[in-house]
């Protein structure tokens, strides 16, 4: 599967590829599929071995894959490998509450796919069967080589490149390198990148609940003081859960064995679904804001959490990261149909200043969501519910934000537009 053996792409300079990707997890592959589509050689370089990625079990890890992101997904022939083991969303319900008490107000808001012309506001699927779908397209790309278990410890820019060197002692060089490596991106820091964010003393806890009766693909954000519970319908009588709680407590809820767990769990998740029971393991992880000052450096882009990683609030991370992925091969592609070097500063830069209002836009009204809503003052709870209650009278307006949650609003890349 490997590509030639180098790539002539700057007149007396050769390369193992056009475009070195560090991280292998879901928006690397999806970059390096979209970048294969395009006739560009791409190299995937990922810490974890490849067994490890490609055969996990259930673990009730899912992802709300905006309508947005489900066009990206078919554009780059991952759909068809995924859409049988994807729930589509179908409604939206947001309530504001107590633990114990369920709604304390009448005002709520409700989003209704039949309200948009286009489907469904997107599906809900397990991280196991994305991984898997991304691996095997990428194995049968010829213009992508893989790199598993193998880690970058150093990058260099060059003449016209960039050159990095693994954990193994392999040099490889590339016209450019994207960090698609997380929140703690390596390759961010070692180009100098730095980071601006806080945490929110929140840790989410995370995990699958089977239940009694039918969720009919709803899935329900319930706003509680110490932070929200999102209730995501998966495939069957399952539902994943999001449920942020702040950090001692939610530490002390993640050392519970499964029963303990459940007995805390019920009062908030209610009885609209009937007989609950834990499906499959438990994480948590704490919460926090983290942007990268500049999503490009000479040679170097970054694309999802190594750009921006976000509070769950909104369910927004991943569809982010496929932005980034739709906008950043649609600006390589371009500059490279026109004889440009892709890599080049001023190429790089119309990234950035495409994704960088988006992107600072979605952290603002996450952030701004986190505070409002984790928190029990009595006015700021009547000024929420009323802001709700007047979306929800206003059908343009909600119209609007299904839109908005459908991933269907601002300059969206070629890949998503269906």
């Amino acid at each position: 599967m490997d590509n030639p053996a180098t790539l002539t792409i700057l007149k007396g300079m050769t390369y193992d590829s056009d475009i070195l990707i560090v991280g292998g997890g879901l928006n690397g592959p999806a970059l390096a599929l979209a970048l294969a589509q395009t006739g560009l050689h791409v190299t995937v370089i990922d810490a974890l071995p490849q067994p490890a990625r490609k055969n996990a079990a259930f673990d009730g890890r899912a992802y709300a894959l905006a309508l947005a992101s489900v066009r990206l997904l078919r554009a780059i022939g991952i759909w068809d490998g995924i859409a049988n083991h994807a729930q589509p969303m179908l409604e939206i319900k947001v309530s504001d509450g107590r633990a114990g008490t369920g709604p304390l107000s009448p005002f709520y808001l409700h989003f209704d796919h039949g309200e948009i012309e286009e489907g469904p506001m997107g599906h809900m699927c397990e991280d196991r069967f994305l991984r898997r779908a991304f691996l095997d397209a990428i194995s049968e790309e010829p213009n992508i080589r893989q790199i598993s278990g193998d880690a970058v410890t150093a990058q260099t820019v060059i003449p016209g490149g960039i050159e990095v060197t693994l954990a193994s002692g392999k040099v490889l060089r590339g016209g450019l390198l994207v960090g698609s490596d997380g929140r703690r991106s390596g390759t961010a820091e070692r180009a100098g990148i730095r980071r601006t964010g806080w945490d929110y003393g929140q840790m989410a806890l995370v995990c699958a609940i089977e239940h009694e009766l039918p969720h009919h693909g709803i899935a329900h954000q319930f706003f509680m003081p110490p932070g929200p519970l999102a209730i995501l319908p998966l495939p069957g009588n399952v539902s994943s859960i999001v449920w942020s709680e702040a950090t001692a407590t939610a530490a002390s809820f993640a050392e519970l064995d499964d029963a303990e767990f459940l007995h805390v769990l019920r009062p908030r998740f209610g009885d609209f679904l009937g007989e609950i029971a834990i499906k499959g393991p438990r994480y948590s992880y704490p919460l926090g804001l983290s942007l990268a000052n500049h999503l490009v450096a000479e040679r170097v882009a970054l694309v999802g959490d190594a750009a921006h990683g976000l509070h769950p609030v909104a369910g927004q991370g991943l569809n982010a990261g496929l932005r980034d992925v739709g906008a950043l091969a649609q600006v390589l592609d371009d500059a490279r149909r026109r004889g440009e070097d892709f890599a080049a500063q001023d190429v790089l830069e119309r990234y950035q200043r495409w994704r960088r209002f988006d992107i600072q836009t979605l952290a603002l009204a996450t952030d701004f969501s986190t505070r409002l809503f984790s928190s029990d003052n009595p006015l700021l709870r009547l000024g929420r519910d009323l802001g709700m209650g007047a979306i929800n009278a206003l059908p343009g307006l909600r119209r609007g934000m299904i839109r908005e949650a459908a991933g269907l609003t601002g300059d969206l890349p070629a890949l998503m537009r269906g």
